[in-house]
């Protein structure tokens, strides 16, 4: 009897040892109550007064596993109409795989046809190495690795975390500072809390919160504030309208249909 509670006793001893030896799940926690499985959004992409194009936001409504974590797939796809289309044709799809606990990418792709202009790309994050895997197209990038930081987002999964964050409590000046990987290089994002507005979409008109994406210099957007997001007052905390002044003028993308929301949209009677 006594050797047998002696093989008791070291079982669990056993499993303290053996645990040590595991893979750590040191992935961050995020609470989401602002958006899940099915939500579609649907834009209207202004160049001045032209209509010059569409895009959809779209979650959706099952849920995917990838390394076998439970995944949102949300994807976002833009093309040109009319005019545009004839000049410069578009037809962009951005695909990301996002950890429905942490809010992090897990994969991305991305699938560009700008004119003439081609390029297949998946990213494959592992925020436990602190490393990404891309696989470009082009055959001379296949398997490339890079070391990334902490809690780093791809363009998509960005969006969707500063969703999740509670907007009500921020001051304006604000500053929520994030990191980001996209084709071979980390990218940072400071991004500034402006305050509430009301704001006219087609979808109609809808209390908002500003957030403003602090830009790099380049030679597409006028100034480091040239690009302005505003997320709908509510638990969806929706992009109802996106701003953009740039070298060439002014665009406009705004939300005029919706479905699948969490809670009813802030839209001013």
């Amino acid at each position: 009897m006594r050797v047998k509670h002696q093989l008791l006793l070291i079982v669990p001893l056993l499993g303290l040892v053996l645990s040590g030896f595991a893979v750590n799940d040191t992935l961050r926690t995020v609470k989401n109550d602002s958006f899940g499985p099915g939500e579609v959004l649907q834009y209207k992409v202004h160049y001045g007064v032209i209509n010059a194009g569409e895009a959809t936001i779209h979650v959706s409504p099952n849920i995917q596993r990838i390394n076998n974590r439970p995944c949102y797939q949300t994807t976002v796809s833009g093309k040109t109409l009319g005019s545009f289309d004839f000049f410069h044709r578009i037809r962009n799809t951005w695909t990301s795989y996002i950890d429905t606990s942490s809010m992090l990418p897990l994969r991305f792709h991305r699938n560009i046809e700008e004119g003439k202009y081609r390029r297949k790309e998946t990213t494959d994050f592992d925020h436990y190495k602190n490393t990404v895997v891309v696989n470009d197209s082009r055959d001379d990038k296949k398997n490339q690795v890079f070391k990334v930081p902490d809690n780093a987002q791809d363009m998509i999964s960005g969006f969707y975390y500063l969703r999740t964050l509670d907007l009500h409590n921020f001051k304006p000046g604000q500053t929520v500072r994030m990191q980001g990987f996209l084709g071979d290089e980390v990218f940072d994002m400071n991004v500034t809390y402006r305050g509430k507005v009301v704001v006219e979409t087609k979808a109609g008109k809808i209390r908002a919160h500003r957030l403003v994406p602090k830009m790099p210099k380049n030679r597409l957007f006028s100034g480091e504030d040239a690009i302005s997001v505003y997320f709908s007052d509510d638990e969806n905390k929706v992009p109802v309208l996106f701003q953009a002044e740039m070298f060439v003028g002014s665009v406009k993308v705004d939300l005029y249909k919706y479905n699948g929301l969490q809670s009813r949209l802030s839209v001013v009677k």
